[in-house]
């Protein structure tokens, strides 16, 4: 996208007043969205972004501008930005950028923009029609149709001069049902990195019903109660708990600052020996993978907890230097304005041995959370306080009624050791995370997993 040789002209420029690391980051990136609701189209948005991004590094300290004029000029002026906000001793050199080649993990047929908008909003009306068929008390439908395809080259004065695209395609589909003044949700949101084939991969119909059935049975169902119970929360999203309790956590951006609770931790028990944890950027058009992160290096599989033992952190190259550890091909960010910092990709908790009716049956009282909501977390203790979307009691080791207004309390390095059996039935589910370097794809995932004790707040 930028010629070589004004590559290492820019990088040149940036470690002219000293600096020990001069990175460029370039991006070209299309965005396409339709949103529908209200039983029409409301918005059909189609942008792009291109800039670039500098780093330079003076010692452990990262300094980082960016500008989206692509002139030599001003390519220059923002190198010399970053350059003379600090001085150190080291010398220039020649730098001679070496092309990585990248085996494609993630390959895609249909290109998003050679499908017609027509065949686009057809896809979105069956899904509106279908939950609005589903029953009389859903009100409103929301779904939209994301599209992004985003071009990188990433070149620093180490040699390194990396080049990928990565192709999104998502569905988000909210349904409401409304009774009196009382109103219920439902909602999915499957995404791929892949083209349109993956919209076509899946059945419309399906989506409207499923987002109008939790609706309706949370609509209908009674409060849940309060206290310490037993929990079996059920797979796929579940898995937002681990990703924001304790995945963060586990990223060099707060365990180098000693900001985590498990800092220090690296080869002691965290977790009940049941539990295998993984961050996983290589899983073939997986929203969350990449083939190469947003520093330029390839992605990995990488396994965070090994039967209960913290065997490694999530590192990006700044993290690693603090911490004398090496790079996980974990550096992302939202877009050129954002310097990388360590994130998650695919992070999920594996497949146990368990059926999930053995968990069900191991509980006289408790509550099944089928499907988890949204929540908050306190980065620094990692107390969270999240809502079940979907829940049921569990009665003699039965599935009982459904309950609504079910929120799980409580600490994330707790509930890792608390967690004592985890099914075989592993899923992943798509989200967006946010963190100091923006907002990016990540997938959270999870087997059913039963955890003995935790705090339900309810209105009973």
């Amino acid at each position: 996208m930028i010629d070589n040789s004004l590559i290492s002209t820019v990088l040149n420029r940036a470690l002219s007043n000293g600096a020990d690391f001069a990175e460029i980051f370039v991006e070209n990136t299309s965005n396409s969205l339709i949103y529908f609701n209200d039983n029409k189209i409301k918005q059909n948005i189609f942008g792009i972004d291109f800039g670039v991004g500098i780093r330079v590094f003076y010692g452990l300290t990262a300094i980082y501008a960016y500008t989206n004029d692509l002139s030599e000029k001003s390519l220059l002026a923002t190198a010399d930005a970053v350059s003379k906000a600090a001085k150190g001793n080291s010398s220039l050199k020649s730098l001679d950028l070496t092309v990585r080649k990248i085996d494609n993990l993630h390959h895609y047929k249909i290109p998003n923009d050679t499908v017609s908008k027509e065949k686009k909003i057809d896809f979105i009306k069956e899904i509106n029609e279908a939950s609005r068929s589903y029953h009389q008390n859903i009100t409103q439908v929301d779904v939209s149709l994301s599209e992004k395809n985003q071009k990188v080259l990433i070149a620093n004065s180490e040699g390194l001069l990396a080049e990928d695209e990565r192709n999104y395609t998502r569905v988000m589909v909210n349904s409401v049902a409304s009774s009196g003044n009382e109103k219920q949700t439902g909602n999915v949101g499957p995404g791929a990195l892949a083209g349109y084939e993956f919209i076509e991969s899946l059945n419309p119909a399906e989506l409207g019903k499923e987002t109008a059935r939790i609706a309706i049975t949370m609509l209908n169902a009674d409060y849940a109660p309060s206290g310490k119970f037993p929990v079996v929360i059920d797979n796929g999203f579940g898995g937002v708990i681990f990703h924001e309790a304790c995945g963060h956590a586990l990223e060099t951006t707060s365990v180098a600052k000693g900001a985590s609770v498990f800092a220090g931790k690296l080869g002691k028990k965290i977790a009940n020996e049941c539990v295998t944890a993984i961050d996983d950027g290589t899983i073939p058009n997986k929203w969350g993978s990449e083939n190469i992160d947003d520093e330029g290096l390839p992605t990995q599989k990488t396994v965070l907890i090994k039967d209960g033992i913290l065997n490694s952190y999530m590192i990006d190259k700044l993290g690693g230097m603090k911490m004398n550890l090496k790079p996980t091909g974990s550096g992302r960010r939202q877009s050129y304005k954002f310097a990388p910092a360590s994130r998650m990709r695919n992070t999920y908790i594996a497949a146990g041995p368990h059926k999930l009716e053995d968990l069900i049956k191991s509980i006289k009282y408790g509550i099944y959370a089928k499907k988890m909501g949204g929540g908050s977390v306190l980065p620094g203790t990692g107390n969270f306080n999240f809502a079940v979307a979907e829940g049921y009691m569990i009665r003699d080791g039965k599935i009982a009624e459904p309950v609504r207004g079910a929120t799980l309390i409580g600490n994330g390095a707790e509930a890792l050791l608390k967690i004592s059996m985890v099914a075989d039935n592993l899923a992943l589910a798509e989200g967006m995370c946010g963190s100091v370097s923006g907002s990016i794809p990540t997938t959270v995932g999870q087997p059913a997993i039963k955890i003995d004790e935790i705090i339900v707040g309810g209105r009973k």
